[in-house]
């Protein structure tokens, strides 16, 4: 499998959302305990250990949840306070380690490359974190990210896990290739339709073969994949590919024009978080969700950045009224990717519809 000189650790604070609760509300500890905004439409946030054990997991819809556990206690999320306890939480880590990404809000790489005791350095980062937030945090460590990830999930909650990129292949060889990050549920489906459906069959399909099925990128990049070798760098600087608004509904939208003008407040909201942020974005995307839970997304790239909210309305809606759904939608997103920084006015777009 090889070797390499990287030494990269990923630290994921455990139920981090349900932990911090559990702070503001020492009474629920050891109860099972659900955050969630409690409507017939909510999805899980996150849950603690206790209602995990009944099957409960993150974006499950909350009435699963609910039959699963009857006995949850149903926290709403409280984002600010948990914005909050991440900014402690990250500030140690970067107090202790040079070079950080934080890459949401529980949960960063550090390249610990430079330390001479990189497994001391994060048992001494554990237990920081934990006397000064009085959060959990597991941790992992490998020769690159991929590994590091997975080694930070192995061992949940409060663990601490060592891998090299042959302890990865033995631990997970039989693992379906989904396990590794990146590779979707499109991927995975398209894999197992071939006849491969664990990792240990998919590193046997040669490079060339990945890159006539997958395209002269995804190829080299899946056989790399699947031996557990990953290059991509700890980037202290991690800036957003895409950013999207989406509204789940507590009554399906049948009427178009209700689907319509929602999407064009979505379109205006996101619009308005990217000036903020000073960004243009040349691909503008769709997510419809429909009644029976069919999700489809549809995207659209522009040669030059789209620089006016009603054209990025107006760019959703027709891709709305091209793939004119079927049945009532019980949830819309708009997104925008290939973000770029913008200093000044740029071109006006004029997007095409078509009816």
């Amino acid at each position: 499998m090889g070797t390499s000189v990287r030494c990269i650790g990923h630290l994921d604070c455990d139920a981090f959302f349900a932990s911090v609760e559990l702070l503001r509300r020492p009474e629920l500890r050891g109860k099972p305990v659900i955050v969630a905004h409690d409507g017939p439409r909510s999805v899980v946030t996150t849950a603690t250990y206790e209602a995990r054990k009944f099957g409960v997991g993150s974006a499950m819809p909350l009435a699963t949840a609910k039959h699963r556990c009857p006995q949850a206690i149903i926290v709403p999320p409280d984002h600010d306070a948990y914005k909050e306890a991440s900014n402690r939480v990250m500030d140690i880590v970067r107090d202790e380690v040079e070079i950080v990404e934080q890459i949401s809000v529980d949960e960063a790489y550090a390249d610990l490359s430079a330390m001479a005791m990189p497994k001391s350095a994060m048992r001494r980062l554990q237990r920081r974190i934990l006397a000064e937030t009085e959060l959990h945090v597991s941790v992992g460590i490998g020769p690159n990210k991929l590994v590091a990830k997975l080694a930070s999930d192995a061992e949940k909650p409060r663990g601490f896990c060592v891998l090299t990129r042959r302890d990865a292949w033995l631990r997970w060889a039989d693992a379906s290739p989904g396990l590794l990050g990146g590779v979707g549920p499109k991927t995975t489906d398209d894999l197992a339709r071939r006849g491969i459906d664990t990792i240990r069959a998919l590193s046997k399909v040669d490079e060339a073969t990945l890159s006539s099925w997958y395209g002269p990128r995804t190829g080299p990049w899946l056989w790399r994949r699947c031996r557990f070798d990953d290059s991509a760098p700890v980037e202290p600087v991690r800036e957003p590919v895409s950013e999207s608004r989406e509204s789940t509904f507590s009554i399906d939208l049948s009427e178009r024009d209700e689907q319509e003008a929602e999407l064009r407040r979505l379109a205006v909201k996101l619009y308005e978080a990217l000036e903020h942020q000073g960004r243009r974005g040349r691909t503008v995307g769709l997510k419809v969700r429909l009644k029976d839970f069919t999700t489809i997304t549809r995207s659209r790239t522009f040669p030059v950045p789209v620089e006016d909210e009603e054209a990025l309305a107006d760019a959703v809606v027709g891709m709305l009224r091209e793939y004119d759904p079927p049945q009532p939608v019980r949830l819309l997103g708009v997104r925008m990717a290939s973000l770029e920084l913008v200093d000044g006015p740029g071109v006006q777009l004029a997007l095409p519809l078509r009816h």
